[in-house]
């Protein structure tokens, strides 16, 4: 069992051998959609990546989610497979978001043996889910139309 500052610790390790094996910038925030991002996750049991819609207008934030959903097909067959669809997660902290995840189970930070794959995972499957949001955001960011 790791302290909370050696946790700490290998996390920020984590993060920062992440970034030195595939130094690139990633979109996360930068959709050019208020609350709506791209997440790395990892914690001992699984490694994730995310897409988070969050914002507080319910019906924006269904709307964005059911835009996603109807490329659904287009996302698993020509980017990425084994996609998660939740269109009410409820996070810790007890609110309410959209969520579309993928993940690879098993993995963890605190065990460096894992973390090849899980950047190797992590690089793959994010950069799908770039490609994919950078040929459609167009068609995603145009709720007011609907």
């Amino acid at each position: 069992m790791y302290s909370k500052e050696e946790t700490q610790r290998l996390k920020r390790e984590f993060w920062v051998t992440f970034a030195e094996k595939y130094p690139r910038k990633w979109m996360l925030y930068d959709t050019k959609i208020k609350d709506f991002s791209f997440k790395f996750f990892v914690d001992n049991k699984k490694a994730q990546v995310l897409i988070d819609i969050e914002p507080r207008n319910n019906e924006k934030r269904i709307a964005y989610f059911e835009k996603l959903e109807a490329l659904k097909n287009i996302l698993e067959e020509e980017f990425i497979a084994d996609l998660v669809f939740e269109k009410d997660y409820v996070l810790e902290n007890g609110k309410t978001i959209s969520r579309i995840w993928v993940e690879k189970i098993g993995v963890g930070f605190s065990n460096r043996n894992y973390w090849d794959s899980i950047f190797d995972f992590y690089n793959e499957k994010m950069d799908a889910l770039e490609r994919f949001y950078l040929e459609y955001d167009e068609f995603i960011k145009d709720i007011e139309n609907e």
